[in-house]
This record gives structure tokens, sequence and C-alpha cells, in this order.
């Protein structure tokens, strides 16, 4: 043996595996050192050539806070897509950043927050509750299309080396998390067992199995009276038991704090920290992990318990070659110039055509015409950067406003006249007793002389988001309202009366009860908060070098009066899945510039064995006069179900594009688990009888029929012999 591979510990000897590696490396580490490794900020420890490490980055939709880096549409408006393939592309690229940035940033010394490879994202909370403002960070309120985008989010993350990983993943919040934000810290989620199987953990267990995503972040409440970060129902028995996660867990940042606060579980901050740790939580965002060695001291946590957690933290390191020479990593020489490169600004444009819904487009009023005379572009979201970022986000090197691309893709003989016409959400009257309406006069001045008038309306980052983010929210983050706020209907009602045609553009992160648009604006676009390419695709759309085909990932309510209380988490008139009364925009809902005809639904056959799956097949004709992309969405409704089951279920999505009189076979296979119920022990069955298949442009329901003129296509098959119980 080389006499200078004798002096090298094991665990720097990159011909062993990561499992000796860890195990050697922490047996050289003192009680005090392996301590320090378990807060998000690691100290370095230079005796072991061990350099700091801060956890902590965040990249829900582009690498976050930490400088330049491409910032794609919000999670919401990504799930508008339906489109797991893209978001596995903008994964990609995002992770190509993330690696680029911190390879720079290290041979730079900087090892500071948000320079990290273990990233905080995705959000993958079911957005049950349009009120929540973090709703904008999920791919809203369903399980399977949650999970789908999730998995594909993940993987792109986390790439496919066979040895590392290219960053790490963090799906959170685990679990049954979506608010309030102003009780986070205090709430304790009831749930039952049907709610908690059939919504809540789907895509957490997806994105764990499917994904392998190798990091979870607990959430702030309490689910059923536990902590979720110190969990022994959702962190062992669930997460590490039943699915066999291997990874770590870290809390969500002041959750442990929590526990012994807030939620009073605990009787000091040394049985809160021991509590989290015991239970399955390894990494702590906080500071209460100081008093783990008091703890240990006490005897309410052992050393040995505290090293589970040391090597879990340092495999993650590990398989992110952090250990290794450059040169046997094969994502560090991804370069630096990556960052909001040409390809990932395309990607950004590509990704925010996708995510927009037409909403409405009476008479055909959309596309307008590049060469009209005058075009009036009114607002207090046609001009605003920030309108384009959303929470969570980085610094593009250019931010194209709707203004921005609506001015650029127009004629240049078409004049384009602007006026905010009034602020976001303010009713008050201003300095020296200005009133509120004091933009009006101008916007009616440049409707007056406008051939169309394009409307651009809606909320904000600073109206909805985290508790402690929000400057301006009444509801600690969230809304309390899902109206246009301030003085904005009465604008779009001023400019309306002036008989103009009107284009209504709306920029949020979550559902408005847009009623009286709904009945009197012609046009209405759903653009999110669409990155930093939002302005062009606003204006591709408009005007029609884009055909939108994007789908509503939430429902939007006519009224707060028609779902269950905030506080409630009962799935019970929630949701397309459970939802009693009729929505305003339905999930699943979104036009088109072109007609799709679906024909020939077939099954392989009509008669099934329990535990078999079924093959679908459907025609799909695109009619009209131009070529563009159409959502077909397959949802199941078990017709004899023993116990209270949804609606219906989305249980397959596939986004295609075609070209004028082009047609296309596409083909979903339901899998025996995706016919099965929970029941309300929190069981997985597949009973026999009867199932109806839909497959079409949108969903069953009524009010998706009258808003599209379209019927979906159905059939039903039987399946035979006894119960079968399956995993979960």
């Amino acid at each position: 043996m080389d006499k200078s591979m004798e002096d090298v510990p094991l665990y720097k000897d990159t011909t062993k595996d990561f499992e000796e590696r860890v195990e050697d490396l922490v047996k050289h580490l003192s009680l005090e050192e392996k301590v320090s490794q378990l807060v998000y900020n690691a100290s370095a420890i230079s005796s072991l050539g061990i350099p700091e490490y801060n956890w902590w980055n965040e990249c829900i939709h582009g690498v976050a806070r930490a400088g330049v880096a491409t910032v794609f549409p919000q999670a919401i408006g990504m799930a508008a897509s339906f489109n797991q393939d893209l978001v596995y592309k903008v994964a990609v690229a995002i992770s190509d950043e993330g690696r680029a940035k911190y390879h720079e940033f290290t041979r730079q010394g900087d090892r500071g927050i948000y320079k990290g490879l273990t990233f905080w994202s995705p959000n993958i909370n079911i957005f049950r509750d349009p009120r929540w403002g973090r709703g904008q960070e999920t791919y809203g309120e369903d399980p399977y299309l949650t999970g789908r985008m999730g998995v594909a989010f993940v993987k792109g993350l986390q790439g496919d080396h066979p040895k590392y990983l290219k960053t790490v993943a963090t799906p959170k919040h685990y679990a049954v998390h979506s608010g309030p934000e102003s009780l986070r810290h205090e709430f304790n989620a009831k749930v039952n067992k049907k709610d908690m199987y059939e919504t809540y953990l789907p895509a957490f267990k997806e994105t764990v199995k499917e994904g392998k995503a190798y990091s979870i972040m607990g959430a702030y409440n309490r689910t059923n009276d536990e902590p979720c970060c110190a969990s022994p129902t959702l962190l062992q028995k669930i997460l590490r038991d039943d699915w066999g996660f291997e990874g770590f867990v870290v809390s969500d940042c002041g959750a442990i704090e929590d526990i012994y606060e807030p939620h009073k579980v605990a009787s000091s901050p040394e049985e809160a920290a021991a509590m989290a740790f015991k239970n399955g939580c390894d990494l702590c965002c906080g500071k209460i992990f100081k008093n783990l060695l008091k703890a240990i001291q006490e005897g309410l946590i052992t050393e040995e318990e505290v090293d589970v957690s040391v090597k879990r933290l340092f495999m993650a390191r590990f398989k992110l070659g952090m250990f290794d020479p450059e040169e046997e990593v094969p994502y560090t020489q991804i370069p630096y110039e990556v960052n909001n490169c040409n390809e990932h600004i395309q990607l950004a444009l590509d990704t925010a055509r996708e995510s927009m819904v037409l909403l409405k487009n009476e008479g055909n009023l959309l596309p307008l015409s590049k060469t009209l005379g005058t075009i009036a572009v009114i607002g207090p979201n046609a001009q605003s950067q920030k309108i384009l970022l959303g929470n969570y986000s980085g610094t593009p090197s250019e931010y194209v406003t709707v203004l921005d691309g609506i001015r650029r893709k127009v004629s240049p003989d078409t004049k384009v006249l602007y006026a905010e016409g009034c602020e976001l959400a303010n009713t008050s009257e201003g300095y020296w007793g200005a009133k509120p309406t004091k933009g009006f006069a101008e916007a009616i001045a440049a409707a007056e002389r406008a051939d169309a008038v394009i409307m651009c309306m809606g909320i904000s980052p600073a109206l909805e988001g985290e508790e402690g983010e929000v400057a301006e929210s009444d509801g600690g983050g969230d809304r309390t309202k899902l109206d246009l706020p301030g003085l904005q209907e009465e604008l779009l009602k001023t400019i309306y009366s002036l008989g103009k045609p009107v284009v209504l553009v709306i920029l949020n992160g979550s559902p408005l009860s847009i009623n009286w648009a709904q009945e009197n604006i012609p046009a209405i676009l759903e653009a999110w908060y669409p990155g930093e390419q939002g302005g062009n695709a606003v204006a591709d759309v408009i005007f029609g070098d884009y055909n939108p085909a994007g789908r509503l990932p939430v429902t939007f309510v006519k009224s707060l009066d028609d779902i269950p209380p905030f506080t409630d988490y009962n799935m019970k008139g929630r949701t397309y899945r459970f939802m009693e009364k009729e929505s305003l925009y339905p999930f699943g809902y979104g036009l088109s510039y072109t007609t799709f005809e679906y024909s020939n639904l077939r099954l392989n056959s009509d008669i099934i064995k329990v535990g078999e799956g079924i093959n679908v097949k459907v025609d799909v004709e695109n009619v009209g006069f131009i070529a563009g992309d159409e959502v077909v969405q397959l949802y199941l409704k078990d017709i004899e179900a023993s116990v209270d089951v949804p609606i219906w279920e989305l249980r397959g999505v596939k986004r295609i594009h075609l070209g004028p009189s082009e047609k296309k076979t596409i083909e979903f296979n339901i899998a025996p688990r995706q016919m099965a119920l929970i029941d309300e022990q929190g069981r997985c069955l597949l009973e026999p009888g009867q199932f109806r298949v839909y497959v079409g442009g949108q969903q069953p329901d009524k009010r998706s029929e009258v808003l599209t003129g379209k019927k979906v296509l159905s059939c039903e098959f039987e399946v035979k012999g006894g119960i079968l119980e399956m995993e979960y």
C-alpha cells in the first residue's frame, strides 16, 4: 500500500463507501462537536477539515435570495401548466444554477445562508382554503396533481447520478399544514384518518417513495395534538416505518421552540429539543438545539441517539460530494455562467406561457390585433416588477412587466397609453387629503382615446404570503376577503362603462372572487405571479403569438360563504373533490383559441378482477384553425363505494400539442391503487363494484360544461372479486 494512503483517515478515503466514511468521521467527533452539527448553521471543525455549512436554502421557483437567478413563475403558476415534464425541466435548470452558485461562492470563501445545496423546496401542502397566503407556493388543491408536480420537481433537483446527489430537495411542510398563518405556532390541526390518508399525505408519500426526496421539513403546527416536528406518528411510524424514508428531517424555523412555548407540550427548552430528536427530527432551524447538551446531562436523550442524526446529516453532505475531490463529482463542472442564461430565460418564458389560463373570451375578443391604433394599459399591476416574482424569489437580470411586454409586442405605429388608475389596495385619503380616486381621471382619459383597454388588476405578495413577511395583509399573511382589493373593481366598472373592448389580466397567487368581471368583462386572463418573463408571456397570449392552454389548479369560489371556516381541516365542502356549492371557475378549467374534439373513448375491458389495472384510450382532434396545446384530463368516480368518497378524482393528465386538423390517440393506465378508497380507519381498500371514467379537457361538472360549452366523454367498468386491502 502507498505510504501516503496509510496516513489518510478512512472518512477521506474516496474508495470506501459513504456509510463507512460517515461512521468513521462521527467517531472522531466530541459530543460538543456533534451537537454543533445539528443546527442549520453548522460550525466548522477545522481539525478534521470540515468547513462550516449553512443548510438553509430556498428554490420554490428559482434559486432564491442569493443574487441574480432565473425567476420562473410562482409554483401555483407552474401547476397551472398541468405539465410535469415542464416542471422537471425547470427543476433541472434551478439545480444547475444552485450548483454553479455553490461552487463559485465556496471557492471565494462564502458559505453563508442561501448559498448551500440543501433546498427547502418544494411546498407540497394541499391548497385547501383560498385564504391561505402561502397557497401561492403550492401546486394547488389536488393530491394527484400535487404529487406529480412534486415528484418531477424533486427528481429535477436531486439528479439521477448513481452515487452523488445534485442537490437535496426538501418537500414541506410535513404535514396537514395550510394556515391560518397567524395561528401556525400554536395551532392544532385536527384531522380524521380518512382525510389524512386521502388528501394530506399522498403527495408526501410520492415524493419520498417515488421521488426519493432526501429531506423532509416538519411543519409548525400540531397534528392531532402532536407537534409535527416531534411527532412519533408522522416522523417515525408513517415517514420511516411505513414509507422507508432514509434521509433527514429538518424543522421549520423556530418550530422546536414552539413545542415548549406556544404549544406548551414540553416543560422546558431541553425537553422540547429532546422530544424532537427522539421522535425523528435531525436538524434544527432555530436556536433551541443548544440545549441538547443539557438535555443529555439530564438524561432526556443519549449520545447514541444524537449520533443517529449526526450520521444522517453527514451522509447527505457526503452524497452531495462535499468531501470528495471536485474532479470526482460531476456537478462541480457546471459553469457559473449558467445563472440566468439565455436558455433558462427562454425556459422561464415557455413556463409562463404554459401557466396562462384563459378564463373568458366572449365574442372571441382575443387575440387582439398588434396593429390597433391605440391601446390603453391600466391598473396597479401593469408596471409592477414585484408582481412578477411572488414570494421566495431570486433577482432576475431583467424584469419584463405586462406594460413592457405589450409595448414590445405591438406594431411601431400603435400608441400605448398607460395609467396606474388606482393603488393596489388603498381606499383612504392620501397626503393633504388627496382622494383615493385621484388616478381615475388619467385612466379614463387613456381609455377614451383607446381602441381597446387592457386592465391589469389582482393582488400581490404584499397582500398574501408568509406570516411576518407580508406588509399589508390584515390576516397575518392570509386573506380575509377574496374580492379585488381597494378601488380596483370600482375602477374596472368605470372603464367598462365607457363602452370600449376590455381585457382583464389578473395577477395573483390565489383565487379571486371576480364575480362582476365574469358577468361583464368580455375577456379575462389569469396570469398568476408569472416570473421574470411574465410580461412577454401575457403579451404573447393577448396578441395571439401563443395559444393559451393552462388550467386552474385550484377552485375559484364565488364567496367565502361557500366554504367551511378556515380553521376546519375536514375536507367536506372543500376543493372540487368535496365542494357542494357551484364554483365561479372550477379546478381544471381553462379555454383555448382553438377547439378540440374528443371521440372514441374505449377501455381494454368492461370487467376486470380486483387487483388488475385498466387501459383507457381516447382520440383527440384539433378541429380549429390554429395550433395549440390541450390538457387531457382523466377523472375517476367510484359509483358504489361503501363510504363517502370524493365526487370524482383526477387520475391522469397529459398535455399535448396538436396542429389544425391533427388527431392523436391518448392512452392512460389506471392502476389498482387509483381505484382504491380510504375508509374511516385510514385503511386503503379496493372494493368490487362499478366505476365511471371521464375524459376531456375539463372536469365533468356542470359549471365547466356551462363555461366551455362542452361535455366530457364517459364510460364505465366493473371490478369483480372480494375486497382487497392494499398498501397505502
